[in-house]
């Protein structure tokens, strides 16, 4: 049995991969093992999810805009945005996207962006406004620096750091697919499902990779410089460091932990759990994560996000049952 529960078994149990450089298939792609990447299980049936409700299309991606508070829902069909005001939610707007949308990131103050393929969308969470900046790729995640620089991420296992207009300044290959972006610092550390991998990029080249556990689909950073990231497969959540890249904490989360989201008024990390529809509060404070809430959710919980401004966590359904509304003062009078 793998080692679960300290930092010193995680340490021990986690697998060094070598980025092979020099070997490649017939397509040119990375001649190493992959896996078919890990997805969010198939939820049963629910009753009774915390909080509020509101309804909503079927989501697979959900942002909150830390600017102005709104939230952003893409569609599981990836062809419409919908900007949402929490206070209210019945006025919401939609935008149809001009290409299939993969991920949702914040942008600018006031805007959010969409990775899709050969561009991303810049899209005001106010206006609805749109508009695109080229890519060269199928892009599946993307991250804004504070002096408005990019870190682009494709499907074919390439990144790229642009500038707002889209110049391309730095190029990095040999990933099979680029699909989380993690910016810690001046540390770019990417989210590789098909090897089920995290990868430092350096200047020039990919740097060290590490094993994501057994089938890992997101990750998500704090403001401590941690990378949490969801082992879907395999039924944990792992924490690394980057600049060197280490894995710092590893702990088994049941039911299939998948969507990950932070709420930095109360340290905490909320985890989606399809299996049995609940979200899962963890402190990773300790050096090892302690559940501190757990609240029922709408069927298919596969996108979460929290409000930094006022701590209220949101909790969209992939199956179309709506927007669930889970208020800090609510689970302040649950503890």
């Amino acid at each position: 049995m793998r080692p679960r529960g300290s930092v010193a078994s995680a340490l021990v149990g986690a697998a060094v991969l070598v980025v092979l450089t020099g070997c490649s298939g017939e397509d040119g792609a990375p001649d190493v093992p992959t896996r078919v990447p890990a997805t969010a299980a198939v939820s049963p049936a629910t009753a009774n999810p915390a909080g509020q409700v509101f309804p909503a299309a079927a989501t697979k991606a959900l942002l909150t805009e830390r600017s102005t508070g709104r939230l952003a829902a893409l569609d599981t069909a990836g062809t419409a945005l919908s900007l949402i005001d929490p206070a209210a939610p019945a006025t919401a707007r939609t935008v149809a996207l001009p290409a299939v949308g993969a991920a949702l990131a914040q942008g600018t103050p006031g805007e959010v962006l969409v990775a899709a393929p050969r561009r991303v969308l810049r899209i005001d969470a106010t206006t609805g406004t749109l508009t695109e900046i080229p890519v060269d790729g199928d892009v599946h995640s993307v991250h804004i620096r504070t002096d408005g620089t990019l870190v682009v991420g494709t499907a074919e296992g390439t990144v790229r750091e642009m500038n707002a207009d889209g110049t391309v300044t730095r190029t990095i290959t040999g990933l099979v697919s680029a699909d989380a972006i993690a910016v810690t610092g001046e540390d770019i550390t990417v989210l590789d499902r098909r090897q089920t991998a995290v990868v430092a990029v350096g200047e020039d080249a990919l740097g060290l990779m590490l094993r994501a556990g057994d089938g890992a689909t997101n990750a998500i950073t704090d403001p401590h410089g941690r990378i949490i990231v969801a082992d879907t497969a395999g039924a944990e959540l792992l924490v690394y460091s980057a600049g060197p890249l280490v894995l710092r904490q590893r702990f088994p989360v049941s039911s299939s932990p998948y969507a990950l989201a932070y709420d930095p008024r109360s340290d905490t990390v909320w985890v989606s759990c399809t299996q049995s529809n609940e979200v899962v509060g963890y402190d990773l404070s300790t050096g090892i994560g302690v559940e501190t809430r757990r609240f029922p959710t709408l069927r298919q919980p596969d996108a979460i996000t929290v409000d930094e401004r006022t701590g209220d966590l949101f909790v969209a359904s992939a199956t179309g049952e709506g927007l669930q509304r889970i208020g800090a003062d609510e689970r302040k009078r649950g503890q």
